[in-house]
């Protein structure tokens, strides 16, 4: 109990702090929070060259890493602290704002028209979030090894190929210099690989883009598509059956990333964000990515989508300078280059011409100019359900407690929990 008691005292006075610093502004200054601690030397550099430009100072306030953004954004709000754009992940970000009464319609913003993943309230269909960047997964693969396996990347469409081509890599791993075929966590702590990202190859592979959402609506009534969810059950069996079991049952990010950074693996269950690690690890083969096509029926598509969007704040003071910075950083070329060149994210604009410098931001760049995305539906999901229900029941398979017949009918029930 003290623990707690010290942990809110603290927040509690950072959010002092931030109220005393806003308090001071003029109306020619505005203030953004940034939920991504690596970003915020570059987001302040643009700030710097935007203010320079028009002689407006946006004040940057970054949390993450060991200083969480929730509850200190919540804190903040709650000591009567207005920024102008805050950030939301999800579903639960966006009920907090709705709720409270902090969302502006940005419906008729220039920048709307550029791009396809920006927040819609699902209220009312307006758009009400600036998407900070994209993300996307699908199965990262070393190009020179799937070469000298002789598989083809463009025939892993469907689940037959997909099983082929395992079956086949695993067969020459000796010769291949392989410990296994993909590298793969799923254990304690690592719930978000399989529990969420994992779990949206469930509910959107293969389905229109942010236009169908049959599966996540069952999920939410308390149902599964029960044929669906056993071609993914093997397909995610498979993969477990693929992998380092000592880095599938025990290992961290660290070690899955480490696996496949030194040509153990040839594929990874991984996103883009990787991209600095690999890069750090000094990385140099190329790299790139497939579906998770699980199904009988061709996809030819990857997951791609904001991971967090920009709101601006109904109960701030400079709503229309707040629409002006982000109008900016959307539009012109010294904000294209701080997403890309200096933050290092891929931009969700497409008027956007450079090209991040990871290979696998690449590769999700290259599946998203060509339109061939499947949506991010995880974070419409209960919170905490992925990782904390749906999660451990993908460790039980990997661990080889259940089989696929048991994974479908445990993960049925727990969804029929949430009706």
């Amino acid at each position: 109990m003290k623990r707690i008691i010290i942990i809110a005292t603290a927040v509690l006075m950072v959010a002092a702090v931030f109220s005393s610093c806003l308090k001071t502004q003029s109306g020619s200054e505005i203030t953004l929070i940034n939920n991504k601690i690596e970003i915020d030397a570059a987001l302040k550099a643009y700030a710097a060259i935007y203010e320079k430009q028009t002689g407006i100072k946006v004040a940057i306030r970054s949390f993450g890493g060991e200083t969480p953004y929730a509850p200190n954004i919540a804190a903040m709000f709650n000591s009567g602290t207005e920024p102008e754009i805050f950030v939301i992940e999800g579903k639960a970000g966006y009920d907090d704002a709705k709720r409270s009464g902090r969302i502006v319609d940005l419906s008729n913003e220039p920048w709307v028209n550029d791009t396809d993943v920006a927040y819609i309230d699902p209220a009312d269909g307006k758009i009400i979030g600036f998407p900070v960047a994209v993300e996307g997964w699908g199965l990262g693969y070393n190009k020179a090894l799937l070469a000298k396996a002789g598989v083809d990347p463009n025939s892993l469409t469907n689940a037959a190929a997909m099983k082929a081509a395992f079956e086949k890599i695993d067969s020459m791993k000796s010769q291949l210099g392989l410990d296994a075929v993909v590298s793969m966590v799923a254990g304690p702590g690592m719930t978000w690989v399989t529990g969420l990202h994992g779990v949206n190859a469930y509910l959107t592979l293969g389905l229109p883009y942010n236009h169908s959402t049959g599966i996540i609506d069952m999920m939410l009534d308390g149902k599964v598509d029960s044929a669906r969810l056993t071609k993914f059950a093997e397909y995610y069996n498979m993969l477990f059956r693929y992998s380092n079991r000592n880095t599938l049952l025990t290992g961290g990010y660290d070690q899955q990333l480490g696996d496949y950074a030194i040509g153990k693996t040839m594929f990874i269950h991984q996103g883009n964000w990787t991209d600095p690690t690999f890069q750090d690890l000094g990385i140099t083969f190329e790299m790139g990515y497939v579906p998770h096509a699980y199904l009988d029926e061709t996809t030819d598509g990857i997951f791609v989508g904001a991971p967090s969007w920009y709101l601006i704040n109904a109960k701030s003071k400079n709503i229309e300078e707040a629409k002006k910075f982000l109008i900016a950083m959307a539009s012109t070329p010294e904000g294209h280059d701080y997403m890309v060149n200096k933050a290092g994210m891929v931009p969700a604009f497409k008027s956007v011409t450079y090209t991040p410098a990871g290979q696998l931001s690449k590769a999700v760049q290259e599946w998203a100019s060509k339109g061939k995305i499947y949506s991010w539906q995880q974070n419409e999901m209960p919170d905490g359900f992925g990782m904390n229900t749906l999660g451990p029941i993908f460790h039980q398979m990997a661990s080889g407690q259940i089989g696929v017949a048991e994974f479908v009918r445990l993960f049925t029930n727990s969804v029929s929990s949430i009706k």
